[in-house]
């Protein structure tokens, strides 16, 4: 079964268990694949509905920071729910310590040693993550190495 089939069918699931959130979460992003399907002009392969559902997650880690500088804890936890909902649908987040070792990998082949290199090893871990890692944690796990 693919990443929309299973959106579809955990949505008709999380209908008949009456889940608010899963409910609204699932739909917002099945209209965002369903936007990117037109956009394209062709269905998309699951790795591009993975894209899809990263943005919605940055979007949603946006929301969490912007809710929580505005005091307004309820709406940031309610996104937090939206964001755990997403989530199920990507792949595990790298580890801290895998993060470290490919940002090693990375300088080594490189040969990455001032701040300016800073763009091409964040670009080089970035391609060999697979979505699997953060761009802004990668960016600071690098700037942290050449530091060093």
């Amino acid at each position: 079964m693919g990443l929309v089939e299973r959106l579809e069918e955990d949505l008709r699931q999380a209908l008949k268990n009456r889940d608010e959130v899963r409910v609204s979460t699932l739909r917002l992003a099945r209209a965002a694949v369903h936007n990117a399907e037109i956009e394209r002009g062709r269905p998309l392969s699951d790795a591009e509905v993975q894209e899809v559902l990263r943005r919605e997650v940055k979007r949603r880690r946006e929301a969490i920071e912007a809710y929580r500088r505005g005091g307004r804890e309820e709406a940031a936890r309610r996104e937090e729910l939206e964001m755990a909902v997403l989530m199920e649908y990507l792949p595990q987040p790298l580890s801290e310590e895998e993060l470290r070792a490919l940002v090693r990998q990375a300088l080594r082949e490189t040969g990455a040693t001032t701040a300016k290199d800073v763009g091409r090893v964040v670009g080089w871990v970035m391609a060999r993550t697979q979505g699997r890692a953060d761009g802004r944690r990668v960016a600071e796990l690098v700037q942290e190495a050449l530091r060093d």
